[in-house]
């Protein structure tokens, strides 16, 4: 069973070769996150952001570097290992909130659990709740298209939810949304992740500041702000 629910980062590097040589993405970053800590980082375009969550993810490798995440290195996890260790571990917000069209907001929300096979009652019902707390409890069975944007976007944060991850990784998640609903689901964001751990990529300032710790990211450098 694991116990060490935190996060740790220790001279994370990404190159992919090109025609000239190498191109570094991300040089030496290393931070450490505890349960309950959140984490904004912000950078221009093109800085490694995306990348840098995509590694944490993990969604891709690394270079070089380790990331230890509930007290797993996850490099040493196999290709059908990381999955299974993705779903437990690993809750994520986008930009798009990537809904199915198709599929109401209580059946988006329990899209993880589909993979371990029959949807629990106790698992339908953690969904139902989990919607509710977002302000959604009269539209468990609208389809994306008959929700607002704000709506779809706090649909896809109760999904990143929902298996009680330790880790939320938010990629711009309040960069199509108006100012009002954008500060709205900021702050529903980290009031929901108060016991995981949240990193939270956003070219909002406002939001940046309701973080605990906040970071830059530039040249593929990662340093305190």
């Amino acid at each position: 069973m694991l116990t060490d629910m935190s996060l740790n980062v220790s001279h994370l590097c990404k190159s992919y070769p090109i025609r000239d040589g190498v191109l570094e993405i991300l040089r030496d970053c290393s931070f450490d996150l505890q349960p309950g800590g959140s984490l904004s980082i912000s950078g221009p375009s093109g800085s490694g952001k995306s990348s840098l969550l995509s590694i944490l993810g993990t969604l891709e490798p690394a270079t070089s570097g380790t990331v230890t995440l509930s007290g797993v290195d996850v490099a040493t996890l196999s290709e059908r290992q990381l999955p299974l260790f993705r779903r437990k571990n690993i809750g994520f917000v986008f930009q798009e909130h990537h809904l199915l069209p198709q599929c109401t907001a209580l059946e988006n929300v329990l899209i993880p659990f589909l993979a371990e096979g029959r949807i629990a009652n106790e698992q339908r019902q953690w969904g139902t709740e989990l919607l509710g707390r977002v302000g959604l409890s009269d539209r468990l069975t609208h389809l994306p298209s008959e929700l607002s944007g704000g709506e779809r976007q706090r649909v896809a944060i109760a999904r990143a939810l929902v298996n009680r991850p330790a880790l939320v990784l938010a990629d711009e998640p309040t960069g199509n949304l108006d100012r009002t609903n954008a500060q709205h689901i900021g702050d529903l964001l980290l009031e929901l992740a108060e016991t995981a751990m949240l990193i939270l990529v956003t070219h909002d300032p406002l939001l940046a500041t309701k973080t605990q710790r906040r970071a830059t990211l530039n040249g593929g450098c990662l340093t305190n702000d």
